[in-house]
């Protein structure tokens, strides 16, 4: 049986940094630098996904707007269309989802709303740790008299 993403949270936890759409980007930055990450969903006041933003896009926006962009709402940036998860799918379609769509986020949704975060990060660590485990329970199998 293949892991569900729920057992990534189940170990990460489902504590998520999110920013709110009128959040000014001076404002989403200092949270990132806070926090130490990359990236947070946006949610509305009842915690519905309604995007994601990341540093790149405030690279990408002060590129296009200058200093004007610190005084610019989050929802000016972020990214609307956002690709999601869900705490029962396989580990193994996500990390396919996550490929093909070349992001490094996938929010999780149970129910409409935001549960959790999961990184490239995450789903690489546990595709190790499951990796060790059968290398350590073949050992133990073959060398077990």
């Amino acid at each position: 049986m293949e892991t569900r993403i729920r057992s990534i949270l189940k170990y990460k936890g489902n504590k998520v940094v999110t920013a709110v759409p009128e959040q000014t980007i001076a404002s989403f930055a200092a949270l990132l630098y806070a926090h130490k990450i990359g990236a947070t969903p946006v949610v509305d006041a009842e915690n519905h996904l309604v995007g994601i933003i990341s540093e790149r896009d405030v690279i990408r926006g002060l590129i296009e707007h200058g200093a004007a962009l610190l005084t610019m709402p989050v929802k000016a940036l972020m990214t609307k269309l956002v690709s999601t998860c869900q705490l029962d799918d396989k580990i193994g379609d996500v990390l396919e989802m996550i490929t093909r769509n070349r992001t490094r986020h996938i929010p999780v949704i149970d129910d409409g709303k935001l549960v959790g975060l999961i990184s490239i990060g995450d789903v690489v660590n546990q595709l190790l740790e499951e990796a060790r485990f059968e290398v350590h329970s073949l050992r133990t199998y073959i060398t077990t008299p």
